[in-house]
């Protein structure tokens, strides 16, 4: 079953789309694409071990790996060069083979390496039998010379462990503004000239080169969260090389490259839609969550409240305000992890709510989720934990413009979290604090025009109670796409592909036949929260 949670680590740690077109944006629009025969081909071979961990034997020979070659900068050679590891999985049947079907989970900074391996859980066998499926670390990321701001380990635990996630006194308001200020000095200072080469549009290019280079004239593509605006900077950028592309867990392509400021406003306000959904599903379902005694809203809403002044103490450990803001934010990507976040919610009620020796039972069990998530407001992939690279803001803090200074931000977080009073402040100083003070200027962004003239509609996918990737996003990426079909799933958690059966044959159908979807559909998971699969 495919899973965006981010329940594996917590604490720690770390409006109107814009208009969408200028005369720089259409000239980008007309770059030239790779050619098939003028691009060097890939040179396919064996693939490591660790590349191939859990595989079994008798499918190992399905798979090959490859490095291949791609400028820094597309438009200036002298630059040098950075290599782009890849992994293939063959179709299951070659004589009936489609083509290559390239793979992002993410992030950005989410390693695409091995997704061939995990292709079982996200798409239906007609699509392993006719497609190669090829995975790929993003220039900056995993093996694809990943991007590093520090030459040892601890010096970035020194800055990073400075960044408070819900800062609320003015010591650590001030402490985590300067720590993404030491973090921008030491990427100025050790990132080299990738730096300023990490944008969407450079990986764009280098995924255009990659469907040349194996011998494809038109790309077949699935990308997910971030990667759907990989997707769609494919298909706008290059329109008549776009073959059959599929987004889910979509953002506003023309939000995030006009106005980072707003496109973080409404992601904090995607995740208030997808806690509220959780809290409002508790109560519908009665005694199958351990939350749903009295008001889950109004017991949730105590719970924060009190966190913002005062830890809670549990046998098990103890839990801040940082906690359980990142812990809430990370398992609200996996429907599956919802019984044992509202576990949590309860014991920690129960911990402030003393009432006998039920009360004490229940304080005595350690905590399931809340104190197990990681930096959830952060696009960052769970099947790609952090490999000491710093691609994520580096991606980021390219495509997503930033027109605020960084003494700004503590009143936009006091502003955001009147509106978002869970995920407002939390949003604002993930990467609303960072990028301002980010040493990559003017990068070679693509910001549109976005209507992507393909010969066959792009496929959208979105949850209606998708937390990072809110549902409206969807919604404004396929009317900005213009040639789109978009399909609505009534379920929650981020992404679906490999979840939803009806969506699963839907896609494989487009994908291998070209059989378009009809727009308007809404389908359902194949589990609902609480529910027993």
């Amino acid at each position: 079953m495919r899973s965006f949670a981010l329940v594996g680590a917590l604490v720690a740690g770390v409006g109107v789309a814009g208009t969408a077109g200028t005369a720089a944006a259409a000239e980008d629009s007309a770059v030239k694409p790779a050619a098939v025969g003028a691009t060097a081909a890939v040179n396919w071979g064996k693939c490591s071990a660790d590349t191939l961990a859990g595989v079994p034997a008798d499918q190992v020979n399905f798979y090959s790996c490859a490095r291949y070659r791609v400028p820094i900068d597309h438009d200036n050679a002298a630059l040098g060069t950075i290599d782009i590891a890849l992994l293939k999985r063959a179709a299951r049947t070659p004589d009936k083979r489609v083509g290559s079907l390239f793979l992002n989970p993410g992030g950005p900074g989410g390693s695409g390496l091995r997704m061939p391996i995990s292709g079982q859980f996200y798409f239906q066998p007609q699509v392993l039998d006719r497609f190669d499926l090829v995975g790929f670390d993003p220039r900056g990321v995993g093996q694809s010379n990943p991007l590093r701001c520090f030459t040892t380990q601890e010096d970035a635990d020194e800055v990073f462990s400075a960044q408070i996630p819900v800062p609320l006194t003015r010591a650590q308001i001030s402490g985590t503004l300067a720590s993404y200020r030491d973090y921008g000095r030491f990427c100025k200072n050790n990132a080299g000239s990738l730096l300023n080469h990490m944008s969407t549009k450079d990986v764009v290019r280098d995924l255009d080169t990659l469907r040349a280079a194996v011998g494809d004239r038109k790309l077949s593509y699935v990308g997910f969260s971030y990667g759907t605006l990989i997707g769609s900077t494919y298909a706008s950028m290059f329109p008549k090389q776009s073959r059959a592309i599929v987004i889910d867990g979509n953002v506003d392509p023309a939000l995030r490259t006009s106005d980072g400021v707003e496109y973080d406003r409404e992601r904090a306000q995607g995740f208030e839609v997808s806690l509220d959904g959780f809290l409002k599903r508790c109560d519908q379902v009665g005694a199958k969550c351990a939350f749903s005694d009295g008001n889950p809203r109004a017991k949730f809403d105590e719970l924060r409240e009190y966190l913002r002044k005062q830890p809670i103490t549990l046998p098990g450990g103890t839990v801040d305000i940082n906690q359980f803001t990142g812990g809430v934010s990370s398992v609200l990507y996996s429907p599956a992890a919802f019984p044992g976040l509202a576990e949590d919610l309860q014991a920690l009620y129960t911990a402030i709510h003393p009432a006998g020796a039920q009360a004490q039972s229940l304080q005595a069990k350690p905590l399931k989720v809340i104190t197990k998530g990681k930096k959830g407001l952060a696009d960052q992939n769970p099947d790609s934990p952090y490999t000491s690279d710093d691609s994520y803001f580096a991606v980021n803090c390219s495509d997503k413009p930033f027109k605020i200074d960084q003494e700004q931000v503590p009143s936009i977080a006091a502003k955001w979290e009147r509106e978002s009073p869970t995920f407002g402040r939390y949003q604002a100083f993930a990467d609303t604090a960072g990028c301002p003070v980010w040493p990559a200027k003017r990068p070679d962004a693509y910001r549109g025009p976005w209507r992507a003239k393909t010969d066959v509609p792009v496929v959208v996918v979105s949850n209606y109670y998708d937390p990072a990737t809110r549902y409206k996003f969807g919604q404004r990426m396929a009317a900005e796409l213009g040639n789109s079909r978009l399909l609505s799933v009534d379920a929650f958690g981020h992404c679906i592909l490999g979840d939803a059966l009806g969506v699963d044959k839907a896609v494989a159908d487009y994908l291998t036949d070209l059989k378009v979807p009809a727009n308007g559909q809404v389908f359902q998971p194949n589990v609902q929260p609480f529910e027993t699969p």
